[in-house]
């Protein structure tokens, strides 16, 4: 059992946040295994979290099990398992702070990308994203993938799902659907290969009473939020996400 106050200090609110991200506000949940790595090694840091995640998304499958898109799961989770299995195949050979570098300098692009684009546009709103196999596959496999290294799954994902701009509930849900499976699926090679053990699973118990306060909280924040301002809150918090990863990656390199 971990007794340093630091590491309480410092799971808790990340553990809050990630539960906001798993209630609707996603982009958020990137955050976690950055800071927990903070005192954690990055391996026992992503084992620890994984069981959290999946008591996370028993509730917010309660709390979305009428918002959610059956029309763009079945491509969306092809590709992620195509994704989980290179991350599998990949775990013990990639240099994680290349990963995190890749995805974060991804996210931003993507997003400052979309907050230029009006001045390219010289202000005309542009039609939404329509849904499309190959890109959901890929954007999917590269979700898949960042999920099993570092839990960072999110951005790709939205980086495929916010230009269609669907209603914020059942974008919500269907990426709450999403992660719920793909962290269930994740759970068997991680007991596998033992990045969950006994340790870990007892830790994740002691934290695992914040999981549906966090979920509350982000149900009820995007409920009450107008689909304009939840756009813009989740393309802030891709940002967010995005200079997270960039800068622990550089700082694993020793650049920063």
């Amino acid at each position: 059992m971990i007794t340093d106050p630091l590491f309480y200090a410092l799971a808790a609110p990340a553990i809050l946040l990630t539960g906001i991200s798993k209630g609707g506000l996603s982009g958020l949940g990137a955050l976690t295994v950055p800071v927990l790595a903070m005192v954690l090694p990055p391996g026992q840091a992503v084992g620890l979290m994984l069981p959290i995640l999946c008591l996370m998304d028993l509730f917010g499958l309660w709390a979305y099990r009428r918002s959610w898109s059956r029309d763009q799961l079945g491509v969306l989770l092809l590709g992620a398992l195509v994704g989980i299995g290179f991350g599998i195949l990949a775990f013990d050979h990639l240099d994680d702070n290349a990963v995190r570098i890749a995805i974060g300098a991804n996210a931003l692009v993507f997003t400052l990308l979309n907050w230029l684009k009006p001045f390219v546009t010289k202000g005309k709103p542009d039609d939404p994203a329509a849904p499309s196999n190959p890109k959901g596959f890929f954007w999917s496999g590269v979700s898949g993938f960042a999920s099993y290294i570092a839990h960072a799954g999110g951005p790709p994902l939205l980086m495929y799902l916010l230009p269609q701009r669907i209603d914020k509930m059942l974008l919500a849900g269907t990426t709450v659907v999403y992660f719920a499976i793909v962290n269930f699926i994740k759970l068997g090679p991680y007991i596998w290969f033992g990045q969950i053990d006994g340790a870990n699973f007892t830790q994740a118990l002691v934290l695992a009473p914040l999981a549906p306060i966090g979920i509350w909280i982000g149900y009820w924040l995007t409920k009450r939020i107008d689909s304009k301002t939840f756009y813009q809150l989740s393309h802030i918090l891709l940002l967010v996400a995005g200079l997270k990863l960039v800068y622990d990656g550089l700082k694993g390199f020793g650049l920063v």
